[in-house]
């Protein structure tokens, strides 16, 4: 088989680490070699945005970051048929667009379960046992300071979690053994299945106004945008601490900078924000309450492996015919 005859794909650039190796490990990429009919490579280009020109060159794409938006499949030379994405999310790419065009769009809804509940679990650990300000007081010989940084036991919490998909509901499961009280907001998840995982299903309302910690595991469309905001803030408890590993813009940013500054909540820990990268002038960058990582911190060698043979896997179903699991549906 010629190379013109096989199935050619690309991967986007931002996938490789400084070293130029697969930031996801070169094992995963059996998943590709096994299959003879593709032929892949990284893009020669590095990208924030996929391109017209781009889309012509390859029969499918899988991407990480860069942005794949009705432009793209703009001009009638579009020769991609599948757009993969290297993650759950994919407000990144315009899914109606590119099924408009007959493209299909994949996630990764099944790799990141594990890690992204572990990474939510993180950032509550971090914020109860005060483990920054704990960490910069011992560098500052403030050793006699101790007392003033008590942190927060979890059997006498309540937890709550907007948004119960499969990440939601492996958070539960994880965070059940330590004694809190755990309530659940998802208008598409019944109650039952969060009895199950012991979990009290509760109206968003609610689940803001008892909880001590809010977490965001919703998934970002019109109806979650900003849907944590000045009036919703407002419900929460003095003591309480948002914590959004989703996506930046389910919270409306200036609203969350402001409880912060006045005292309305205690402090919050964000792996995402409305402007990704961050902007040095940001203030979130200089609050001592917050906890900020760069969307990664779920990201280890375990959940990048099993994010790449689970994307390059749909795109090597689709190269044989057959349909992959993990297909994005168009909204209507």
């Amino acid at each position: 088989m010629s190379n013109s005859d096989k199935f050619k794909v690309g991967l986007t650039r931002d996938l490789l680490t400084p070293a130029g190796e697969p930031s996801f490990g070169a094992a995963a990429l059996q998943v590709l070699n096994a299959n003879p009919a593709i032929d892949w490579e990284y893009l020669p280009e590095s990208v924030s945005r996929i391109t017209p020109d781009i889309m012509a060159r390859y029969d499918g794409l899988y991407v990480n970051s860069p942005v794949v938006d009705a432009s793209a499949v703009a001009r009638d030379d579009c020769r991609v048929r599948i757009v993969a994405r290297h993650g759950v999310g994919f407000d990144s790419v315009d899914v109606k667009a590119l099924a408009a065009r007959g493209i299909l769009t994949t996630n990764t809804p099944v790799a990141v379960r594990r890690p992204v509940a572990v990474a939510a679990l993180t950032q509550i650990f971090a914020l109860a046992g005060r483990l920054f300000a704990k960490d910069r007081i011992t560098r500052q010989d403030r050793w006699n300071e101790r007392t003033g940084h008590m942190g927060l036991g979890l059997t006498t919490r309540t937890l709550g979690v907007v948004g119960a998909g499969g990440i939601g509901r492996e958070f539960l499961a994880l965070a059940r053994p330590f004694g809190w009280k755990m309530l659940a907001c998802d208008p598409f998840v019944d109650a039952a299945s969060l009895d199950a995982l012991g979990a009290q299903s509760v109206s968003l309302e609610q689940l803001l106004a008892q909880s001590d910690f809010v977490v965001m595991m919703t998934v970002l469309d019109a109806r979650t945008r900003h849907l944590i905001g000045p009036a919703q803030l407002a419900l929460m408890k003095p003591q309480a601490y948002l914590v959004n590993i989703a996506r930046g813009p389910v919270v409306d940013e200036l609203a969350l900078i402001d409880a912060l500054r006045t005292g309305r909540i205690a402090g919050a820990a964000l792996d995402v924000f409305e402007q990704e990268p961050v902007a040095p002038d940001n203030p979130l960058l200089s609050m001592d309450n917050v906890i900020l990582t760069p969307h990664a911190l779920c990201w280890t060698d375990e959940c990048f492996d099993a994010i790449a043979r689970e994307g390059l896997g749909c795109i090597v179903d689709f190269s044989l015919g057959r349909r992959p699991a993990s297909v994005v549906p168009a909204p209507a």
